[in-house]
């Protein structure tokens, strides 16, 4: 199913080890698997095990689905079982796993938590977020503007909200597939500035400069998990930089609303904008699917 001509690295951690080629053939993969609403015995026998510190709908839901799917397994260990650095050293986690699991997928708050796993795993590390990189939601994306726009050179996509994992993973693949970065972000949450640079992105701190034109405008919460004590500091920083009614008409005319969930109504999005004419929201959920299991299928068989 996959093919002899796709080369990747071993692991997903972000996309600092892939290129145009690797980025490509995943996501045709994955339009191939969604078209053909594919089930098989790729993975027949084959274990993952989901190693979670942070909680999850889509991240849980579409792997586990994605390798039953493809006739295997997942374990899911939280981090009241295991205990991730705490009750357990990563190193010595990892050395474990390796022997029971063909897999980690590693959804975790640290990314040096995910690169000790891969360091010492002899057995595929997958990132399924981590606080600097959340790449299969990348790839879901990506795949969601192709649907979308037909191809990706030359889309302009607008960011507005907070620089963090989610557009990290953004600005590492774009340059990959041709896609060009807006971003604004309130002072003192810009993202990276060597991504912004490698990813030739537009920065500004206006929300409606950043969306003025573009082919898509997607955002994030606010407050994520682990900044619960920082909230009521972000409400008032983000102030005017959500996105409705208002800023959604600057985009061209057939553009589209992309958010990764979930979503803070009345915060960073309205209701009105999650499920309206413009939101593709909602296939962004359900691509995360169809790119696991192009992802799975490329790790792990």
């Amino acid at each position: 199913m996959v093919g002899d001509a796709l080369t990747r690295p071993k692991d997903l951690l972000d996309f600092s080890a892939y290129g145009r080629q690797e980025i490509e053939a995943l996501l045709a993969l994955a339009e191939r698997l969604k078209r053909e609403r594919y089930r098989g015995e790729d993975l027949k026998g084959k274990v993952l095990a989901l190693l979670f510190e942070k909680p999850s709908l889509r991240t849980r839901t579409t792997l586990e689905v994605a390798m039953l799917h493809l006739g295997g397994h997942a374990v899911y260990l939280d981090q009241k079982q295991v205990g991730i650095g705490e009750r357990e050293p990563v190193r010595d986690i990892a050395k474990n796993l390796e022997r029971f699991v063909e897999g980690i997928a590693a959804r975790v708050y640290r990314h040096e938590t995910v690169e000790e796993l891969a360091r010492h795993a002899r057995i595929p590390v997958i990132n399924a977020l981590s606080d600097w990189a959340h790449p299969l939601q990348a790839l879901a994306d990506l795949l969601t503007l192709k649907e979308a726009f037909g191809g990706w050179e030359g889309l302009e996509v607008a960011w507005v909200g907070d620089g963090n994992n989610v557009l990290n993973s953004l600005l590492e693949v774009a340059p990959l597939v041709g896609l060009r970065m807006r971003v604004a972000t309130p002072k003192g949450y810009e993202p990276d500035p060597s991504l912004l640079q490698k990813a030739g992105a537009f920065f500004t701190y206006d929300p409606k400069e950043a969306a003025s034109g573009a082919h898509a405008l997607y955002t994030d919460v606010w407050t994520s998990m682990g900044q619960e004590e920082e909230r009521e500091k972000r409400l008032r920083d983000f102030n005017g930089f959500q996105v409705n009614g208002e800023l959604l008409r600057l985009l061209r005319p057939k553009g589209i609303f992309l958010h990764c969930l979930p979503a803070h109504y009345g915060e960073e999005t309205t209701e009105e904008a999650v499920h309206g004419p413009r939101s593709r929201v909602f296939d962004q959920a359900e691509n995360r699917l169809h790119t696991a299991k192009a992802v799975l299928l490329c790790l792990l068989s």
